[in-house]
């Protein structure tokens, strides 16, 4: 059994498909739900479906005598970044290396880098008159959002499109495929 932690910043949507996809799996085990943000609905989701959650500040996050022996208690192997917004230590990149990942919401390496999430891609996606987005799920190293790519899907623009219209059909990949990528990298990994 692979013990994964997800690690959130808001609402949880991506984190609560990752729950469910893995319920009932005799090879993977959504141990842990880590947030930044302690009223993060991610939270009150992965507590409804008998997840153990933790809040951890900016310094608890940047310190291995705390975020080491957290991810230790509950046997954590690998670690997945759904709407993470806090960039994560060296520290935590050398111990968990080629098991961290992150979704990011748009077809990298456009549109990514700090200051690069949620709604900020989407509008700039449609302020470039971009024909298509999409998700990218990639490996976390010390370069925000620069690790290599393990998946990238894809979606069609029209100039009719609102921003929200573009965040409404990039999130529909990511409930459609995040899953089966961590899914993937675990069965490949382990």
């Amino acid at each position: 059994m692979t013990n994964i932690a997800i690690f959130v910043s808001g609402s949880g949507s991506n984190c609560e498909n990752l729950i469910r996809y893995f319920s009932g799996s005799d090879r993977v085990n959504c141990a842990l739900v880590v947030s930044n943000k302690p009223d993060a609905y991610a939270l009150v989701r992965a507590r409804n479906l008998g997840v153990p959650t933790a809040v951890v500040t900016k310094a608890e996050l940047n310190d291995a005598e705390v975020m080491l022996p957290l991810l230790r208690e509950y046997d954590i192997q690998f670690i997945v970044l759904a709407g993470f917004l806090p960039l994560i230590p060296n520290f935590l990149i050398d111990a968990f290396p080629r098991r961290m990942v992150n979704l990011h919401p748009a077809l990298l390496p456009k549109y990514g880098g700090k200051g690069m999430w949620g709604h900020h891609v989407h509008e700039a996606v449609k302020a470039a008159g971009e024909a298509e987005t999409g998700m990218t799920v990639h490996w976390v190293t010390p370069v925000c959002d620069g690790g290599g790519i393990i998946a990238q899907y894809k979606v069609a623009l029209s100039p009719d499109d609102t921003v929200d219209d573009i965040a409404e059909k990039e999130h529909e990949l990511e409930m459609k495929y995040f899953p089966q990528v961590v899914e993937q990298v675990l069965n490949e990994t382990f």
